[in-house]
Parts: structure tokens; C-alpha cells; sequence
């Protein structure tokens, strides 16, 4: 027992005399001064780049996470010339992650969509269950109004009950109008209400081409939309809730425990490589329509076909505007949020080394072979002196495409250094002879 007080006793004075001693070092040290070195390394991407010295950075601007190219301004006109001998009355082609259109035909005449409608009504039903207003367990009822919508439906009988997991189904892959309706008058109380929501919310995502009558599709005068505003509502699904994917993937299914077969009316799915939706939608005055979706190779296109002649030419149109963004552009990463750039020195913290990360995704669309012409240029601060915040800006990435900014994002912080105090040092000190004496 004596002896371990005495062991105790070692310990405690040799744990103030490191304190006391390292303190002094650090009194003796405050006023070193501190260069931070310019050879900086580039990220690891496959473009070419180029670094230049650092140099103190003092702007807030917000990091960008995604950003448009110079390939728009390359593909312009030829967007515009129907170079494709598109038939169909409309059609356009957009890059799912910035929206560029990559390809133009009379994308904003206002035709008919047909149940290509039926875009916004998911997106509000998507909207509803990603935010908790319904779950995908909830059971839906049918309403006498709703079983009794004409054109395509799984024949909902009235008072009838599915999940919204179900009907979310039945919508996606046969059109069902029945089930549509009844969506709409589960979230809003009546289809009224909730074509007034679609309407509003049209207008929040630009769709200046587009008037909303119904939630299904149906002809009825005055309900009109364009190319590009159905390219506008199926990129905003398809970017802010994937989870869609898990329905208008699904080639065939069925409901009611086996007894209602369902087969995709969207032949893509079935026949193209990388499709991931989206709806399709006829009636004999609006003609074909197609909103297609497809990945490959990291990179998303949306094509939408109004007014096509025929329901052969309407997929044959919207695999060749897909085959067109496929074969032609390519979507880099440049940045990706959280990789470690690398560590750098801190002066006067606690401890001597801080890890810089990137803060945000950057990536870019380009046409083929473009990507040799893509530089970066990081910038540092030349001193990075305690205390430091996790987040902290303290430099940032610049990228160009032949000499023109297409994209940035900042360098941070990964974690807090404290400054170093009496205190600080006391407490970083006691801490590390704890996880010492923790091991013995």
C-alpha cells in the first residue's frame, strides 16, 4: 500500500513538471513564425491540372456543388436544327444533374401530355412521404370519383383500400388513373385542391409553359404543358427523391395478391440499357408521349417526346436523343465532399497538424475529349494559426475549362485545433498520460 502511494505520488510530480515545461516551450515559441509551404499537390482526378502558389484567400462566397460547361454554348445550334430528323411535335434533351439541355426541338410549344401529367402528381405524392406528411404503409380508400375515371385504371372498386406503396405502383407502371385520383384526394381532399397544388408547384420550378387541368392526364382543353417543363418536373423527382426508381424500374409486378398483373407501359425499361423511367402518356388528340430516364457511366439524361406520330416512333425518338447525350458527353466529377486534399501545418494549437477536406461535390458536363482541357488551381493560406473550427475556410479549388471558370468549392477544415493556453496544454497533456496508463 505504501508503495503505490509512492508511485502515485512520482507520477503526479512528473506530470506537473511536464506541464510547467511544456508550457515554458510553449511561451518560448509564440512568436516563431510560420510559413506555409507552396508546393501544394493536386487532387487526384483524371484531368490535367495545374497548381499555382497560395495565396490568402478572404472570400465567403458559397462553395459551388455542381456546375454548368461551355458544351452549351458548343451544342447551341446544332441543339436547335433538328439535326436528328425528330418527327415527334416536341422534344428536348437535359443532363439530369445540371439541367443543361443538350439537345432542342420546339421545346416550348404547348402541347398535350397525356398521362406524362401524372410526373407532378408523384412528385407530390413523393414530396408528401420523403417529408412524413403519409408513409408508404398508409391505406388509401376509393372514392366513388375515383373508380369511376375512364382510360387506363386496375379497376379500384369503391371503397376499396390499397397502401400508398401500392398505388404509388399501379401508378408507375400502368398509368392508373384510378389510383391517381385517389392520391389526390387522400393528400389534399379533393382532385381540385390538388391540381391547384400542381399548379403552384409548376410555377415554383420554372414551368412557365404549363397549365394544369387534372391530375391524371385526360384531355381537357387548356391542360398543356411542354417538353421542357416535363423535363423540368422529372429531373426535380429524379434528383430529390431516388427512391422513385424502385417503381418505375419495376418491368412487371402484381397487386391484390397476384390477381392484378402489371406490365410497364414504358417499353425502355425492358429494352434499354441504364433506363430508369419515367411515364409515358397517349390519348388520340395529345398522340404519344414519353418522359425517359436512363444512367450510364455516372452520368443521367432525361429526353421527352411530345406529340410523336406513332408509339413506335415515340421510343425510337427518345432512344435516339438518349443515344445522342450517351455518345456525345460525359460527366466528370472534379471534387468530391469530404476527401482529404492533405494535412497541414497549425501554429499555436494543441496540436500541430490539422487535415484539409474538400467541402463540397464539384462536378462538370463535357463534351468527349474536353476533359484534357480542364485545369484546377488551389489556393491556401499561407498561415493557419489556432485556433481553427471544424468547417473553417481556409482556401479554396478553382477549376477552368480552356481559361474559363466552370466550377469552385472551398477547402475546410476537418476538425477543431484549439489554441494553446495553460489550460489547453494542462488538460491535452493529462489526457495522453491517461491513455498511457490506460495500456499498462
Amino acid at each position: 500500500m505504501l508503495l503505490n502511494k509512492k508511485i502515485i505520488k512520482i507520477i503526479s510530480f512528473t506530470l506537473i513538471f511536464i506541464t510547467i515545461f511544456t508550457f515554458s516551450v510553449v511561451l518560448a515559441t509564440d512568436d516563431s513564425i510560420y510559413v506555409w509551404s507552396t508546393e501544394t499537390e493536386p487532387l487526384t482526378t483524371e484531368t490535367s491540372s495545374t497548381v499555382e502558389d497560395t495565396e490568402d484567400i478572404s472570400s465567403n462566397e458559397n462553395s459551388t456543388a455542381t456546375t454548368e460547361t461551355s458544351a452549351e454554348e458548343n451544342t447551341e445550334d446544332e441543339a436547335n436544327s433538328n439535326t436528328l430528323n425528330l418527327e415527334s411535335g416536341g422534344a428536348v434533351l437535359i443532363e439530369q444533374t445540371t439541367g443543361q439541355v443538350l439537345y432542342d426541338h420546339n421545346m416550348h410549344e404547348k402541347l398535350r401530355p397525356a398521362s406524362v401529367t401524372k410526373v407532378m402528381s408523384i412528385l407530390l405524392i413523393m414530396e408528401a412521404v420523403d417529408s412524413g406528411q403519409i408513409t408508404l404503409q398508409d391505406k388509401v380508400p376509393c372514392s366513388e370519383n375515383a373508380a369511376g375515371m375512364g382510360g387506363s385504371q386496375i379497376w379500384l372498386e369503391v371503397g376499396e383500400e390499397l397502401t400508398v406503396d401500392e398505388m404509388l405502383k399501379a401508378i408507375c407502371v400502368v398509368s392508373a388513373n384510378d389510383c391517381t385520383v385517389a392520391m389526390a384526394e387522400y393528400l389534399c381532399g379533393s382532385e381540385e385542391a390538388f391540381v391547384s397544388k400542381m399548379n403552384e408547384r409548376a410555377k415554383e420550378l420554372g414551368m412557365n409553359d404549363t397549365t394544369f387541368k387534372n391530375c391524371h392526364g385526360i384531355d381537357e382543353d387548356g391542360h398543356l404543358t411542354s417538353a421542357y417543363d416535363i423535363a423540368l418536373m422529372s429531373r426535380e423527382l429524379l434528383n430529390n427523391h431516388p427512391t422513385i426508381l424502385n417503381y418505375t424500374t419495376i418491368w412487371m409486378d402484381t397487386l391484390r395478391d397476384g390477381e392484378s398483373e402489371l406490365v410497364n407501359t414504358n417499353k425502355l425499361i425492358r429494352n434499354y440499357k441504364g433506363a430508369t423511367g419515367l411515364k409515358t402518356g397517349s390519348t388520340s388528340v395529345a398522340l404519344y408521349n414519353l418522359s425517359a430516364s436512363a444512367t450510364r457511366d455516372g452520368m443521367s439524361l432525361i429526353a421527352v417526346i411530345l406529340k410523336a406520330p406513332t408509339t413506335k416512333i415515340r421510343f425510337s425518338e427518345a432512344q435516339k436523343l438518349l443515344d445522342y447525350g450517351f455518345n456525345n458527353y460525359e460527366f466528370k466529377s472534379l471534387a468530391v465532399k469530404g476527401n482529404v486534399l492533405k494535412e497541414a501545418d497549425v501554429t499555436k494549437g494543441v496540436t500541430s497538424k490539422v487535415n484539409l477536406i474538400i467541402e463540397n461535390d464539384v462536378g462538370i458536363l463535357l463534351k468527349k475529349g474536353e476533359d484534357k482541357n480542364v485545369s484546377q488551381t488551389i489556393n491556401l493560406d499561407e498561415n493557419i494559426s489556432a485556433p481553427v473550427y471544424e468547417g473553417q475556410k481556409v482556401g479554396e479549388i478553382v477549376f477552368t475549362l480552356n481559361n474559363q471558370e466552370v466550377g469552385r468549392t472551398n477547402i475546410i477544415a476537418e476538425k477543431t485545433v484549439e489554441k494553446k493556453t495553460f489550460f489547453s496544454i494542462s488538460a491535452y497533456v493529462y489526457m495522453n498520460w491517461f491513455n498511457v496508463l490506460k495500456k499498462l
